[in-house]
């Protein structure tokens, strides 16, 4: 009987160090927690990413670019409803972390946009994206694709 559970916990191994290690990345006083993206299709030119970063410093930063191999070029944008139309804009001046709050980028509002793909984003795919913030300086993660549709891991339940 303990062969399948070894044989389990073996399989399951990797599979929960790689998905964790695309969940948080603490750089000094910034936690940036389940960083994702969503699915494009084949011939869609820009895409959408998204997580949740936590100041808990003392002091306030503010993220100010970012950058990642699969696009041209990355913008912070936020998006609104505004009479009754969803309009999306370039965050001016980049985007504040009050201390000890959190900002989540999450769709309909802050978030990510990858500008003029190199390629699809297909479910699955991991790649880099390099944040700059003011004071922390240059941090990157692994972004991981999800399904279109999908929703951040918190929703799915499995954020701590």
């Amino acid at each position: 009987m303990t062969i399948p559970i070894r044989l389990g916990a073996i399989i399951l191994l990797p599979l929960l160090s790689s998905n964790s290690a695309a969940q948080s990345v603490t750089a000094g006083q910034l936690t940036l927690a389940m960083p994702w993206a969503r699915q494009t299709a084949p011939t869609q030119k820009s895409g959408g990413g998204y997580l949740t970063i936590h100041n808990r410093g003392s002091s306030p930063d503010r993220l100010l670019a970012a950058d990642s191999p699969v696009s041209a070029r990355v913008e912070l944008h936020t998006m609104a409803v505004e009479k009754g139309v969803m309009r999306m804009r370039l965050v001016a001046g980049g985007i504040a972390l009050p201390a000890g709050k959190k900002v989540e980028l999450k769709p309909g509002g802050l978030h990510l946009m990858f500008i003029d793909l190199n390629r699809p984003l297909e479910v699955g795919q991991t790649f880099p994206v390099t944040l700059r913030f003011e004071r922390q300086g240059r941090v990157t993660v692994k972004v991981r694709v999800r399904a279109v549709g999908a929703a951040a891991e918190r929703e799915l339940g499995h954020a701590g």
